[in-house]
This record gives C-alpha cells, sequence and structure tokens, in this order.
C-alpha cells in the first residue's frame, strides 16, 4: 500500500514505524506536521491508501479523515483520551497501561479503535522518557505494522468506542497544568520521584530550588542523609547536600534525591547538568559517592564499564570519565570486555553544554576530542576481545563508537542514526576508519550521505552490527554477559585474540589511526570554528527546541529511495 505518515516530529518511534512498513513492503512517506495546509497538500500528493499518525500532537485536519481512512497511535489503553496520557499513568501510579489505535473523527482519541496491546506498569515510577522509548514504543510498532494488515483486509471493520465494554477501562483525562507537575521537597521520596519522573523528559518537575523556580529532570533514590546544623547541608527539606558527577543531593520529607538535571523557569534557559546550573552553590558542595554514570564491574574473565547518561548526550567531563573507565577496564586480567550503554546507548557530544558555554566552539572542539580519546580506548584495547551492548537507540558519533569494538551486539527493535550531516558537522570518532572497515566503503559513503534511519535489523545485514537479539533490555543484557562469558571460555579464543592483534598491527602500517582523527578533525574544525555547514543555528535549534517550519532539503534522498516522487517526507533528527 502507499502510506503516509504524518508526525510532530521524525522521532525514535516515527522512524522505527517507518523502517517496519518498509520493511513489510509497503511505500511509505512521512511528512512533519507544521500546518494543516502542509498536512493536506501532503495526503494530496503522495495520494495514501492509508495515513498512519504513529506521534501528533496537531488535531488531524477535517478533510483527511473524512477523505482518507486515518489512524491515531494514542499511548493510552482503550478509553483513554487527552493530551497528557503518559504523564497521569506514571503520577497515578496506574498498575496496567496500553497503546490504541484508533482511527481520527471529529472527536479526538474517541474514533473507532483497530487495536490495542497492554502491558504492566512497573513498581517503580519509570522516566515518561523511558516508558515512551520502551514498551510503549514497543507496543505501537507492533500496532502500526497491524493496522497496515487490517487495512488490506477487505473484511475489517474496526470496532466503536463504547464505555461499556470491559476492554475499555480508560477515561478521558486533562491537559496537565503547571499545578499538576509542581511538588513540594517536604514530600515523601518516593512522591517527588514519581512527580518528576511523570515529566521526564517534559517539561520536568516544577519546584523552588535554591531560591528560583526549577523545573528538575532525571532523579534518583539517595540516601538518608544527616546534615550538620546551620550548614548549607542541614536536614532540611529542599537543601541542598552533596555533589557527584554534575548530580547534587537535595533533601525530601523522609530521605534525599540525586538531582542530575535542571533546567531555570526563564526564557531561554536550557536544561543542563544540576550542578553548572547551581553554579558556585554546587561547587562549594562535598563530593559524595553513591551515585555514578560510569560503573565497572567483573567477573574472573568478563568485565562490564556500564555507562548511562541523561539522553546519551555525552559532555567533556562525562567523556573523560568514560575514557579513565575504559583504560582501567583494559588493564584488567579479564579476557572479555563488555561495553555497555544505558537507556539511550549515545547520541556523541552535548549540545546543550556545548551551547551554555562561553565559547560553544570551542568547547565543541574540546568535547569532539574527548569523545575520540573514549572512542581510541575501545578501538586499541588489544589485550581483550570488546564487545558493544546496545541497548538503546544510538546516532552519530555514539554509532561510530559502538563500532570500534571486536563485536557488536544490537537489541531488536534499536534505531541506529550512522550520521552527521542534519547537525552540520563531518564527524569525528574514527568513523572514517570504523565505519568502512565494517561496510565498506560505498555503503559508508550512503549511510552518511543520506542522513536516514536504519533498524537493527538493517544493521545485522549491513554488517554494523553482528549479532541481533530479542527481549526487554534486562533479557538482552543478560543475552549479551551469556554471549561474553562463552566468547571468553571459547577454545578459539587465543586464536581470535591474535587475529585481531594481526589486523590492527596490518591496519597501523596501511594508514595509522592518529591519520584518521587528524583529518577528521580538519574538517571539524572548518565545521565548528568556520561554520561552514550551519553547525551553529543547527545546535541552537535542536538545543532550544525550535520547530520546524519546512521538510529539509536533504530528504530529497529519501523521496528517491521510497520510490514516491512525488510524495512529501520528514528529516531524521541527527542524534
Amino acid at each position: 500500500m502507499r502510506i503516509l505518515l504524518l508526525c510532530s516530529s521524525f522521532n525514535g518511534l516515527t522512524q522505527r514505524a517507518w523502517l517496519e512498513l518498509r520493511r513489510a513492503g509497503h511505500d511509505v512517506t512521512v511528512e512533519l506536521a507544521v500546518s494543516e495546509q502542509v498536512m493536506v497538500e501532503a495526503a494530496r500528493l503522495a495520494k495514501p491508501d492509508l495515513i498512519i499518525c504513529p506521534f501528533l500532537k496537531e488535531k488531524v485536519p477535517a478533510l483527511l479523515w473524512q477523505n482518507h481512512r486515518t489512524i491515531i497511535i494514542h499511548p493510552g489503553p482503550p478509553g483513554d483520551r487527552g493530551p497528557s496520557s503518559l504523564d497521569w499513568a506514571i503520577a497515578d501510579a496506574e498498575p496496567e497501561w496500553g497503546v490504541t489505535a484508533l482511527q481520527a473523527v471529529e472527536e479526538m482519541d474517541a474514533g473507532p479503535i483497530w487495536g490495542y496491546r497492554t502491558f504492566a506498569m512497573p513498581a517503580e515510577p519509570p522516566r515518561k522518557s523511558a516508558l515512551y522509548n520502551g514498551p510503549v514504543a514497543d507496543a505501537a510498532v507492533e500496532l502500526v505494522v497491524e493496522v497496515a494488515a487490517k487495512a488490506m483486509d477487505a473484511g475489517f471493520v474496526p470496532v466503536p468506542l463504547d464505555y461499556r465494554s470491559p476492554q475499555v477501562r480508560g477515561r478521558l483525562r486533562p491537559a496537565m497544568r503547571h499545578a499538576d507537575r509542581e511538588f513540594s521537597w517536604s514530600q515523601s521520596t518516593d512522591a517527588v520521584l514519581r512527580r518528576i519522573r511523570s515529566a521526564d523528559g517534559a517539561p520536568g518537575g516544577r519546584v523552588m530550588l535554591d531560591g528560583r523556580m526549577m523545573r528538575v529532570f532525571d532523579v534518583y533514590r539517595g540516601p538518608v542523609v544527616a546534615g550538620t546544623p546551620g550548614t548549607v547541608a542541614a536536614r532540611r527539606e529542599g537543601a541542598v547536600a552533596a555533589r557527584r558527577e554534575g548530580a547534587v543531593l537535595v533533601h525530601t520529607g523522609d530521605g534525599t534525591v540525586w538531582v542530575g538535571h535542571l533546567r531555570v523557569e526563564e526564557p531561554g534557559a536550557i536544561k543542563l547538568p544540576a550542578a553548572t546550573v547551581l553554579g558556585e552553590r554546587a561547587a562549594g558542595l562535598e563530593e559524595r559517592p553513591g551515585y555514578s554514570e560510569v560503573t565497572y564491574d567483573r567477573s574472573d574473565t568478563v568485565g562490564v564499564v556500564s555507562f548511562d547518561f541523561y539522553n546519551g548526550a555525552m559532555s567533556s567531563e562525562q567523556c573523560r570519565r568514560l575514557a579513565s573507565a575504559l583504560r582501567y577496564a583494559g588493564a584488567q586480567d579479564t579476557r572479555v570486555l563488555v561495553v555497555r550503554g544505558g537507556e539511550v546507548f549515545s547520541n556523541g557530544i552535548h549540545l546543550n553544554v556545548i551551547e551554555a558555554s562561553r565559547h560553544p566552539e570551542l568547547e565543541a572542539w574540546t568535547n569532539i576530542n574527548a569523545i575520540n580519546q573514549v572512542c581510541r580506548e575501545v578501538i586499541t584495547c588489544t589485550g581483550q576481545l570488546v564487545v558493544t551492548s546496545v541497548g538503546g537507540n544510538a546516532g552519530a558519533g555514539g554509532v561510530m563508537m559502538g563500532l570500534g569494538a571486536d563485536r557488536v551486539l544490537v537489541r531488536e527493535g534499536v534505531v541506529l542514526n550512522p550520521h552527521y550531516r542534519t547537525m552540520g558537522l563531518f564527524g569525528s570518532e574514527y568513523w572514517t576508519y570504523v565505519l568502512p572497515r565494517r561496510v565498506g566503503a560505498v555503503v559508508a559513503r550512503r549511510l552518511t550521505g543520506q542522513a536516514l534511519p536504519i533498524s537493527a535489523a538493517q544493521a545485522l545485514e549491513l554488517g554494523l552490527a553482528d549479532r541481533l537479539m530479542p527481549g526487554s533490555r534486562l533479557e538482552f543484557e543478560r543475552s549479551v554477559l551469556e554471549y561474553a562469558e562463552r566468547l571468553a571460555a571459547g577454545d578459539d579464543y587465543g586464536r581470535l585474540l591474535e587475529i585481531k592483534r594481526q589486523a590492527q598491527e596490518a591496519d597501523e602500517r596501511r594508514k595509522p589511526l592518529e591519520a584518521y582523527r587528524v583529518e577528521e578533525l580538519a574538517e571539524m574544525s572548518r565545521d565548528m570554528f568556520d561554520d561552514r555547514n550551519g553547525f551553529r543555528q543547527a545546535r541552537k535549534a535542536f538545543v532550544h527546541k525550535r520547530k520546524v517550519v519546512t521538510t529539509p532539503d536533504h530528504l530529497a534522498v529519501h523521496r528517491e529511495l521510497s520510490g514516491a516522487s512525488a510524495g512529501p517526507v520528514a528529516a531524521a533528527s541527527h542524534m
């Protein structure tokens, strides 16, 4: 079929839907819903048999749903309605939630149901972003494929929404207001966590901190801390007690929470590491253990460096810590080193920290050099076999960082964006070495030039990944460890390690690794300091969440790929 995807942005979920529908053989075009006129014109040009809206904040124009079957993927169970579904599900501690595919009608979220999925909610309040990118996205992609199949069945009839049905357990909920996001530090740790995570990553929990109204993100349980009377760390709700790796420890009514990120509630402010936002106030605090973005664990034969950076962005300081951990792990007597990413594996350099710097171009340069050191530690670890565990999406330099390993294991459902073009950058992270050696020069040029996402299955087919593993994040990580243990215990371990060493020596003789770095940085210096490809404006638009007003030019490539010569298309996010 000809399918048009209408979306507010070409985010991870929309990318997965696009990839899966194309894999199923459909002719799929994408349009950003920048205006009612654009949406209507998109349908006129694409002439779709079906319109699917996997992520749409705007109301579907009547001209569309009256003339085309238009299906909304709603992040709530049957009967749930309203724009703040996931926020309420977390805030109200719903034991079960779901995703529903419903047909667009005049009244929002009230159309007949094409299908739905439900799943159990975790007891520990999840971050809204984790819920959306995890079980919600998995269910939504299943539904998108199911909807396309049902649309080809002439006998299929969707089920009208009927609140008397036992399957319809949702209800209409209002949009969350500022007051619904507010909390008090005097509340229990459980209540604080739930309120903040229901609004993470946007718009954040709302509270006074350090005498200013803040939006709070990225929180974790902390220890019960007894402060010294009369000090900043006194046991007082809302008092900031300590700091650690960019996070700060704040007292609640019955304990503490680690706060990773803050945004001052004022025009132009952006989300940054909490210690950066608090500035001198945080600088005077004691460093306290108990929170770490980078950890190392080991068994007799397998070492694991785990890192979990918020939204996958890696600042210069975070890169230095990760490089140090990798250096330490590579010097141990284990046989296999697993490099394990977090909810998002990595999206490369930290654009928010760069933008907030006094000298953004200089910070960008420092950041790219720091992440290059991380990549170098992965590539040059010759005393062990290295396995990267890609359990979450990755983009730009984050993809290239993972490719430096001997084995790349990817979880089903992961989306990779192995390109830099949409941010106006040539790219570094030794990509001119690690990408062609896996897929060849021709495919490497295509992947970086087209700036389109690829699925985990495509990564396996292309040679970007060595193995595809199903299951939840927990099941995937367990499978990765089992794989690493087998690799370490294998009879051919010594042979594999020797082949690796010989290959690296041959590569070094042919062209030193340092030469790749120097050549890439020569290009990056022109992008970062001379701004030859619009990095400055692209960075500002990304950081300040500026609304896209037109479809980017580079997606003419997408039209050629999809075969829809007249169809509109949308942009792939860079990171």
